[in-house]
């Protein structure tokens, strides 16, 4: 799965909208729909905030790893 792919899966798992979480990492909604689009890299500081916020680890985020490991 890449990486694009996983943030709109996590994003509609939480039934949260691109607005919301573009809200979230400080961002607009058109970057944010660019980051799941695969059209814009999504910067580190950004991938931090959305591990936080989801509670998910870089790693799984990233798509190195399939299983999310939940931040302490």
């Amino acid at each position: 799965m890449s990486v694009y792919q996983r943030l709109k899966d996590i994003r509609e798992d939480a039934d949260k909208s691109q607005k919301e979480i573009a809200e979230v990492i400080g961002t607009s909604q058109s970057y944010y729909a660019q980051y799941e689009n695969g059209k814009r890299a999504i910067p580190f500081d950004r991938m931090v905030a959305l591990a936080k916020y989801y509670n998910i680890s870089l790693d799984y985020l990233a798509g190195l790893i399939d299983t999310p490991r939940r931040l302490r």
